[in-house]
């Protein structure tokens, strides 16, 4: 639900529900300002619990968080590294398979990168994954026809397992792009956020003072709010996962490749 919308609207979206909660706060706690003091008590010992609440939930929503985007950045990574190795393999093998392999590989970077850019299950991821299954294909026969060619050569067979791999570290990078923090566990975040600036401003209001405090209070629970919700947002928010791995292995890919050894 909150992956879809844009980060102004997000953005929008959290103040209005953290400024409504703060508003109805004062208003409540202003109108039982005239009541007996020992109301005050029961309130107070009920936005402190609240309060606490709200600190352990935003905690445990910003490590799901953190985690999945640290884990997203290793995918990068891991991805990059396992192209490289395929592409200095490939260059191993023999002609044609050679060329017509590396020139694959270089396809399959400009994909990868692509794919960091997309938002998942947008018309553009789904094209760079449908571009993705024709490399794989093209770059497995390929692979096949190395190995037909050359059955007792060690180069096709270490070549074919890296390969693999290449495969296997874009689908992981694929996959945890859409692996968000469940919509449950935001919900009970904005709620309980909400909650408790409301019981903080009505306990405030009942002493007749407090505004500005609850005011800075419900300005650093959207920001913190904003943060855990853009980190689970990698290609759409205003917290990115670079793919300067991917980038830099591109750029290295544009090189003149050496001729292979024993070559002309």
């Amino acid at each position: 639900m909150f992956f879809g919308l844009s980060t102004w609207a997000l953005t929008a979206l959290l103040a209005a529900i953290m400024l409504g909660a703060t508003t109805a706060g004062l208003l409540v706690g202003r109108s039982l300002a005239a009541r007996p003091d020992h109301l005050r008590e029961p309130v107070g010992i009920l936005q402190g619990a609240l309060v606490g609440f709200m600190g352990l939930v935003l905690a445990f929503g910003l490590s799901l968080a953190v985690g999945r985007y640290e884990a997203r950045r290793a995918d990068v990574v891991a991805e990059a590294d396992a192209i490289g190795t395929t592409y200095l393999r490939a260059q191993t093998l023999a002609e044609p398979v050679r060329t017509e392999s590396l020139d694959l590989i270089r396809q399959w970077t400009d994909v990868s990168i692509d794919l960091s850019a997309a938002v998942p299950g947008s018309p553009r991821s789904d094209e760079a994954i449908a571009d993705s299954g024709r490399l794989q294909a093209q770059l497995w026969a390929l692979a096949g026809q190395a190995l037909a060619d050359a059955p007792v050569d060690s180069a096709p067979r270490l070549y074919v397992e890296t390969l693999n791999e290449m495969f296997d570290r874009q689908s992981d990078r694929v996959y945890g792009l859409g692996n968000r923090v469940p919509t449950t566990v935001l919900l009970v975040e904005m709620v309980g956020a909400a909650a408790a600036i409301g019981a903080l401003a009505l306990h405030l209001a009942t002493f007749g003072r407090g505004v500005p405090t609850v005011l800075v209070a419900s300005l650093l629970v959207t920001v913190l709010l904003l943060v855990t919700f853009d980190l689970d947002r990698p290609t759409r928010g205003l917290i990115r996962i670079p793919p300067t791995p991917l980038v830099d292995l591109s750029r290295q890919m544009a090189e003149p490749v050496p001729d292979p050894v024993g070559g002309p």
